[in-house]
């Protein structure tokens, strides 16, 4: 029988435990996760690509159901080529529905093969955006509540 395999992307700067949640979920109904960098032409990035990659591998080692990538083109192109028929999004009551509802759409238009897999993110946890980790970081705010250890770690190596 073939593995479930689902691809959790996103650019992941920083991590947060918004996505650890979602992760954490997602292995409870694949096979395989991948979670997977996602390299933005139109974002410029507080970590780097192999900073992110190299904390996730950190973080998710003792996860054998966990694989870690990067890319830097579609991400449904990534799952085509990977052989992966779900992508699983995290979905924050703050007005991400539509957006990604668009998103889901244009990935089956483009891999009808891939269908898109919504979790909804706890309600203690629904808050925390990259953005806003990043915003309280370089006010140097306390971010300890809304990364993992290892990812705070990582960010400290870097002052913005």
């Amino acid at each position: 029988m073939e593995k479930k395999r689902g691809l959790y992307a996103g650019t992941f700067d920083p991590f947060t435990n918004g996505h650890l949640d979602i992760v954490q979920r997602a292995v409870k109904i694949f096979d395989e996760i991948v979670v997977l960098v996602a390299v933005s032409p139109t974002k410029k990035p507080f970590m780097s690509t192999e900073a992110r990659v190299n904390v996730l591998k950190k973080l998710f080692a003792h996860e054998p159901k966990v694989v870690v990538d990067s890319w830097s083109g579609l991400i449904v192109e990534y799952a085509r080529q990977n052989k992966i028929s779900s992508i699983v999004r995290g979905l924050r009551p703050t007005g991400d529905f539509e957006i990604e509802f668009q998103m889901a759409s244009m990935n089956r238009k483009i891999n009808a093969e891939c269908d898109t897999v919504f979790l909804m993110t706890s309600e203690k946890l629904y808050y925390i955006s990259s953005s806003l980790v990043k915003e309280v970081y370089a006010h140097d705010g306390d971010i300890t509540p809304f990364v993992p250890p290892m990812v705070h770690e990582e960010m400290k190596k870097i002052k913005p």
